[in-house]
């Protein structure tokens, strides 16, 4: 199969331009409800698109996946892949996506929740000189989990030591929180399109923290 990019219309500030999406671009799946399930590549949706899996899609189409001819209508193939795509069926485990989840904790998710900003020093930091630090240290009984983890530069990490913020005299400058599911699959997404993050926007907490910062990213007003 040879694979095209789509002649698609500009988008608004806040996400990348699917114009400019290469093979690598992650699309949206969710299930038919709309719930935000992962993110897969094109091969993955073109499965989908020829097993009949896809109930619908939306957002921008970012390519045109041809394959071979018929043999009896001497036509050729096509299956057109947008950014989002909704597949048959509801996700099993639908609870797990709503009140109570918890996902699980890694540092490239954790630095996405804190914008790559030490939450110490206030300053961005390459990810090399990023870390996980515990806000109450475990040797102090604190536990490493979405409650009690924060973004630390090296620098204040290690000025931190074993101590609370209060005892190295250090101001935490946000409350650590556990993203929603949806907050989760953005936090997991690389190179995210505008529509597709509108997509998400529609399902993180109007009280959360990340919702503010992507809706300041969006053009505010969200």
């Amino acid at each position: 199969m040879v694979a095209m990019a789509a002649s698609t219309a500009d988008l608004p500030a806040g996400g990348q331009d699917p114009a400019a999406a290469g093979l690598d671009q992650q699309l949206l799946r969710t299930d038919a409800a709309g719930m935000p399930l992962e993110w897969i590549d094109f091969r993955a949706a073109v499965r989908l698109y020829c097993l009949g899996q896809v109930a619908y899609s939306c957002g921008s189409p970012l390519f045109r996946i041809r394959g071979g001819w018929n043999a009896r209508s001497a036509r050729r193939s096509m299956v057109e892949v947008h950014s989002i795509v909704a597949t048959i069926g509801r996700a099993r485990r639908l609870a797990d996506t709503h009140d109570g989840y918890v996902p699980p904790l890694n540092n490239q998710t954790l630095f996405a929740r804190d914008g790559h900003l030490c939450l110490y020093c206030g300053e961005h930091h390459p990810l090399h000189e990023l870390t996980r630090d515990h806000v109450t240290p475990l040797s102090r009984g604190g536990r490493d989990s979405w409650g009690n983890v924060v973004t630390a530069c090296r620098r204040c990490n290690n000025h931190k030591g074993g101590r609370s913020p209060e005892g190295a005299g250090m101001q935490l400058l946000a409350v650590p929180f556990t993203p929603s599911y949806a907050e989760y699959i953005y936090l997991k997404g690389r190179r995210i399109l505008a529509d597709q993050m509108e997509f998400l926007l529609a399902h993180i907490p109007r009280n959360s923290p990340l919702r503010v910062r992507l809706g300041r990213a969006m053009g505010g007003g969200r």
